[in-house]
């Protein structure tokens, strides 16, 4: 981009960012609000839990397939597809898209089926694909370049309001405010649903018509060549290629009938068999791409760099983990030790969950304030006080009964210490709450009522403000290659396509059962506690101090 183009856009003001940031509500409301649409899915549809994680996987999968053609598209041309069409025009076609998918939906359910409501959710989320790669890099653009990491929070802000609403919004929509049994929850039509993506639909139209006309925000329209990586894409090709394998395999196996107990555990394990397969596809591709490129860099682009690749798959693991906390949520509520909720009880446990992403963010975003030492300190207390606040007073409007979560202010005081002490450096703070979201998923584990799920709630807010570490760590050092290292990592939201129903899979085995599934985001949260500790070394040996130098853009 010339200099001449990125004055214009930096003219544009806080007037275009004002009209920006209504897509970052669009991605949290309708992602938070797959959190309650599951349970009302499964128990309308009569799923297992595996395949209520099917709208999950739908939904973040088309992340992946959106981002993947955007980088094979720029390879097979040279140039960069978002900087051709422009952000501006971008962002048009992907709330289209998004609208048109809503329209899937509708005609699904006006249908009855399933599949064809997972079809509406992927086209949906095909446009969000889209809507992110530009929104994100035209918010930093902006305005002044010191402050794009302000705008690019205020962004994330606005999102985490839409995570905290957004399960409140779609429970009134699905079951009203006075559904309290599962008799009731029974009668249910889905006429609800077609008025509720009606509406999504009408927004979508609305914002993009917004967009379109408005003056305020310029083209966004640069030249940028994609760099060069056949391997990169090789590999990125037979990965997919093996996933596709491993979900039609899944899929084509509840085709089959069964026909006695011992049919059934087969297919079970099975299908879980299938289902790790291609947890080691993604892995066994990005860490033998990281020992092809140590042998020889030429031809990997982005992925020759450590960081990189194993930010790509702390990216999939952190995305996986914030999402199949929550997706699994209403299941593991629905059981007798932790309170027999039904679908309709779930919302505010959801929002709950999402709000503590929107405290941590809120709490991370003190520091770019350049507020005093004292200041500051005074901050990490009233900030998430207020945020939390915030969180209740949404659900007391909603009718909702908030004193379950009186006391999770706990939680809320153990998160400002972690902050306290980590002093905003990227590899330290993502260790600590890494470390912090394992032991609350192990407490979790081995405790039930109040207890396991304040420690299960408490992962929201333990994975507020990984997304920003694990980003900038994964592409300090890159230089030539950070766009492409950036569309790499915006693949790997592939993370909550697959992990949610690796655990809904694992619920459903009797030995198991849904609580002890929740090893699967201990897991997930141990192996990001070790990219913090390693990533760090991996970039002191590149000359890169980055706790030392650099702060991360909550």
């Amino acid at each position: 981009m010339n200099d001449v183009e990125k004055d214009d856009i930096t003219r544009s003001g806080s007037g275009a960012l004002s009209v920006l940031v209504t897509v970052f509500f669009f991605w949290g409301f309708i992602a938070a609000g797959n959190g309650v649409f599951i349970p009302f899915c499964k128990h309308y549809f009569q799923l297992d839990q595996f395949q209520s994680q099917l709208i999950d996987f739908a939904f973040y999968f088309a992340y992946y397939v959106g981002a993947l053609i955007l980088y094979v598209l720029a390879s097979a041309f040279r140039n960069d597809v978002i900087a051709r069409w422009g952000y501006k025009n971008s962002i048009v076609y992907g709330l289209v898209f998004s609208a048109l998918g809503a329209a899937v939906m509708i005609a699904a359910v006006n249908s009855g089926t399933f599949p064809g409501m997972l079809a509406g959710l992927f086209a949906m989320a095909l446009g969000f694909s889209l809507q992110q790669t530009a929104a994100n890099p035209f918010a930093a653009l902006l305005g002044p370049p010191e402050t794009g990491a302000h705008r690019i929070t205020l962004g994330g802000g606005i999102n985490s309001f839409g995570t905290a609403i957004g399960p409140i919004i779609v429970a009134l929509a699905l079951f009203g405010a006075t559904v309290a049994d599962d008799s009731s929850i029974q009668s249910l039509g889905l006429d609800k649903v077609t008025v509720l993506y009606s509406c999504v639909g009408a927004l979508f139209l609305i914002a993009a018509a917004l967009f379109f006309f408005s003056k305020k925000l310029p083209a966004g329209k640069y030249q940028a060549q994609s760099e060069n990586s056949p391997k990169a894409l090789r590999a990125l090709g037979i990965m997919t290629l093996l996933l596709v394998i491993v979900f039609v395999a899944v899929f084509r196996s509840y085709a089959v009938v069964p026909e006695s107990d011992d049919m059934v555990r087969a297919l079970q394990t099975q299908r879980f068999a299938w289902l790790l397969a291609g947890l080691v596809f993604i892995v066994g591709t990005l860490l033998l791409s990281l020992a092809g490129a140590r042998k020889k860099a030429e031809g990997w682009g982005a992925m020759q760099y450590p960081q990189l690749v194993l930010g790509m798959l702390a990216i999939f693991t952190y995305v996986g983990v914030e999402v199949t906390i929550q997706s699994n949520l209403g299941e593991l509520l629905s059981t007798k030790d932790f309170g027999a909720y039904n679908s309709s009880q779930v919302a505010p446990f959801i929002s709950v969950y999402w709000g503590g992403l929107m405290i941590g963010r809120w709490t991370g975003s003190i520091k770019i304030f350049n507020p005093s030492a004292m200041l500051r300190t005074l901050l990490l207390f009233v900030v998430p006080t207020v945020a939390f606040a915030v969180v209740l007073m949404v659900n007391a409007v909603a009718n909702n009964d908030i004193s379950p979560f009186y006391w999770y202010i706990s939680c809320v005081a153990i998160q400002v210490v972690a902050f306290y002490i980590t002093e905003d450096k990227p590899a330290t703070t993502l260790m600590v709450f890494s470390v912090l979201g394992m032991a609350a998923m192990m407490v979790g584990i081995v405790t039930t009522g109040t207890t396991a799920t304040y420690a299960f709630l408490s992962g929201g807010l333990f994975c507020s403000i990984m997304w920003p570490c694990i980003f900038a760590l994964s592409i300090a050092g890159l230089g030539r290659y950070t766009a492409q290292g950036s569309a790499f990592l915006i693949m790997m939201i592939l993370g909550g396509a697959i992990i949610p129903p690796v655990q809904g899979k694992l619920a459903d085995i009797p030995q198991i059962g849904i609580h002890q599934s929740y090893w699967v985001p201990a897991v997930g949260f141990a192996y990001l506690a070790w990219f913090g500790w390693a990533v760090r070394r991996i970039l002191q040996k590149q000359g890169i101090d980055y706790d030392a130098n650099v702060r991360a853009g909550h």
